[in-house]
């Protein structure tokens, strides 16, 4: 049977998922699939009968109807990478193939046949929604950010938008940091500047993947205003820099708290969704039994 669990910000803290991340991910030599977005960390393994909570859970996932933003649309790029990085490791089993191959049709079914993406709101816009909110001079600014990645590349096409010319992109592969900032007329630096470049910073903004802090308390002038935001899962921020007097520090929580205050979800698509699933669902299932069936024929 396959089985799944869950980790993920309704039934566990940012430092409990954190902590279960640590425990797991270097642990899991089976056949399954791991994975790990801002929200969650999951585990689906086993082989034989699909059960419909196992295939709702995932749908739901896929479709964004699980996420701290409702509709975000990375997930479905998450999953799918999960998804392949399994299938590279592992021999997995036939009924876990055919689970998220269907849960990517669903995905896409969900957010072409309904509207629950429409204005939906990512990270990257609501870090930049946070910076607005503090009143920042966008324009004469210094500021940093850490990580290659399409949250990145999002926020400097905003900071490039708002006129913003003091901007650092910051990577442990400078490399990749010159070609994004080459793009953006923005300033790269290797992490090993890391001490220059954060003394020079006004507004910092990590979103990096890396297993542990980037930026540590030690790095930190006390006495320096600095607005951190801290985009990462782990985090990339140490969070006792909260403590200094001058610093703002948001992590993944508490942007996603900011910024659900302003979104509404028409319950009309949450449920246009829903009936998509259920129908998947039954096709899944019914995907499955025909497959069995072929296999008792063979023997």
């Amino acid at each position: 049977m396959i089985t799944y669990k869950s980790i993920n910000q309704i039934n566990a803290s940012l430092d409990e998922r954190e902590k279960y991340l640590k425990e797991i991910e270097n642990e899991i030599e089976r056949p399954s699939v791991f994975l790990q977005t801002c929200n969650r960390v999951e585990v689906y393994e086993g082989d034989g009968d699909v059960p419909n909570e196992v295939a709702r859970h995932l749908f739901r996932v896929v479709s964004g109807l699980e996420s701290a933003l409702i509709g975000e649309r990375a997930v479905q790029g998450q999953v799918k990478e999960a998804y392949i990085n399994a299938r590279n490791k592992f021999k997995l089993p036939a009924p876990l193939h055919k689970l998220f191959e269907y849960a990517l049709l669903v995905g896409k079914k969900v957010r072409t046949d309904t509207e629950i993406s429409h204005g939906a709101v990512s990270h990257s816009l609501a870090a930049i929604e946070i910076v607005e909110s503090e009143r920042c001079d966008l324009l004469n600014s210094r500021i940093t950010l850490i990580g290659v990645n399409k949250l990145t590349q999002d926020i400097l096409l905003f900071l490039k938008n708002k006129g913003s010319h003091n901007v650092t992109l910051a990577n442990r592969s400078v490399d990749n940091a010159e070609r994004l900032a080459k793009k953006f007329g923005c300033v790269a630096r290797s992490l090993d500047e890391e001490p220059d470049f954060l003394k020079n910073t006004d507004i910092l903004i990590s979103a990096t993947s890396a297993p542990g802090l980037i930026v540590k308390a030690s790095d930190i002038d006390p006495d320096q205003p600095l607005l951190a935001i801290d985009l990462a899962f782990p985090r990339d921020i140490d969070p006792n820099i909260a403590k200094f007097a001058n610093v703002k520090l948001f992590n993944l929580t508490d942007v996603e708290r900011r910024v659900q205050k302003n979104i509404k979800i028409r319950e009309t698509e949450v449920s246009k969704a829903e009936a998509i699933i259920e129908e998947e669902i039954a096709e899944l299932q019914e995907t499955l039994a025909r497959r069995i069936a072929h296999l008792q024929k063979e023997q």
